[in-house]
């Protein structure tokens, strides 16, 4: 239920507009992810003492917390960022390291510029005219 009331929230936030565009939020969130799963990582790590766990998972679930409205107005952005919001809401419900990996896979997706063609020699050099 307390996700729910989060994406709600989120989502509401979201109309008040972003200046950025649908990516740039989701890069936004994953600065918040990535914090997450770093705080996660110390906290499940066998070096940490047992009395820092549950604050370094506190911590970590603080960051998806300020990811969450973030990813939201992503999402209401351009709505292939749902997997993103998606995923972190489920946060709310779902230990952390069941979804690690898809929360690791987002947000380096996030971080792509897919309008980049990293390879020139991929370049079409006589591109097809428009139907007409």
């Amino acid at each position: 239920m307390l996700g729910v009331l989060i994406v709600a929230g989120g989502v509401a936030l979201s109309a008040c507009g972003g200046d950025g565009g649908g990516q740039t939020l989701a890069q936004e969130a994953c600065v918040h992810v990535h914090r997450s799963v770093a705080y996660y990582e110390r906290a499940i790590a066998p070096a940490t003492p047992a009395a820092s766990v549950a604050g370094l998972q506190e911590k970590a679930a603080q960051e998806l917390r300020l990811a969450l409205p973030l990813a939201a107005q992503a999402n209401s952005d351009d709505g292939s960022w749902n997997s993103l919001m998606t995923t972190i809401s489920e946060s709310a419900d779902v230990d952390e390291a069941h979804l690690l990996p898809a929360l690791k896979a987002q947000c380096v997706v996030a971080n792509t510029n897919v309008n980049v063609n990293p390879n020139p020699q991929n370049q079409n050099p006589n591109p097809a005219s428009p139907a007409g």
